[in-house]
């Protein structure tokens, strides 16, 4: 893959997915831009990054706010004077509520971070990979974006809208030579599954390496002919094998 000294911005790059696909575009020779709302755990992974001979620049942003993220693509544009790949992950969600006790606050915020933000993140980079005529976006969406789940309303709802804004940015872009695509995970072993109640008792969880393995052949070359598609990677919790929630044999 010819991806030594590209230059990648990864949000929510501290833990989880985001961390694990800084750490494979690292091993590429990517440099990684790791931004998300917490420093010591970006900074630990710039120390990872580091370690293994790569180059990392954490960057403190909430994603769903228009002068942050705006101001993150101009820090990595300042250090590295491009932006080939920008890899949308930074997500959030809340534990398990019927729609009748969802808060209007908590419905924006899931909004705005898992959809608002990849937008933000995008309109601020697209100009750069304009210039270049190239560019790589991946935005990371979810089996929650493809099909409905009692409890998941505001996230799903945010998921389903990223993979119709990848659609339609990716037929936007294409005559720049700039390619967009998602992946949508099934459970994936994070914490943030765990946090919110959606890890218990589940014996098919994927694990966050295994979708940063698709997205790093999403932003490599080889995927040159894929556009504006979304990749489900289910692995065991893929719903062909049974219930999303086996529970583990006594």
């Amino acid at each position: 893959m010819e991806l030594n000294g590209k230059v990648a911005i990864v949000t929510g790059a501290g833990r989880g997915i985001g961390r694990a696909t800084a750490l494979a575009l690292a091993r590429r020779g990517i440099v990684v831009v790791l931004v998300a709302r917490t420093r010591p755990e970006i900074e630990a992974v710039a120390g990872e990054v580091e370690a293994m001979g790569s180059t990392a620049l954490p960057v403190v942003a909430d994603v769903g706010r228009e002068d942050e993220a705006a101001d993150m693509v101009d820090q990595a544009l300042q250090a590295y004077g491009r932006v080939d790949i920008l890899v949308n992950n930074a997500g959030i969600a809340l534990p398990e509520r019927p729609v009748v006790d969802t808060s209007l606050a908590d419905w924006e915020r899931v909004l705005r971070v898992n959809l608002t933000g990849p937008f933000l993140c995008a309109r601020a980079v697209l100009p750069i990979m304009m210039r270049q005529r190239s560019g790589k976006i991946v935005n990371v969406s979810s089996i929650g974006g493809r099909m409905g789940f009692a409890g998941i309303a505001a996230y799903g709802a945010a998921k389903a809208g990223l993979l119709h804004f990848t659609a339609s940015l990716a037929a936007e872009a294409k005559q720049f030579g700039i390619d967009v695509n998602a992946v949508c995970p099934s459970g994936t072993d994070t914490r943030m599954l765990h946090e919110i109640g959606r890890a218990k008792g589940r014996t098919n969880l994927i694990r966050p390496e295994e979708i940063a393995n698709v997205i790093l052949f999403l932003v490599s070359p080889e995927s040159s002919a894929i556009t504006g598609t979304a990749i489900d990677a289910y692995g065991l919790s893929n719903p062909l094998f049974g219930p999303l929630l086996p529970q583990r044999a006594d």
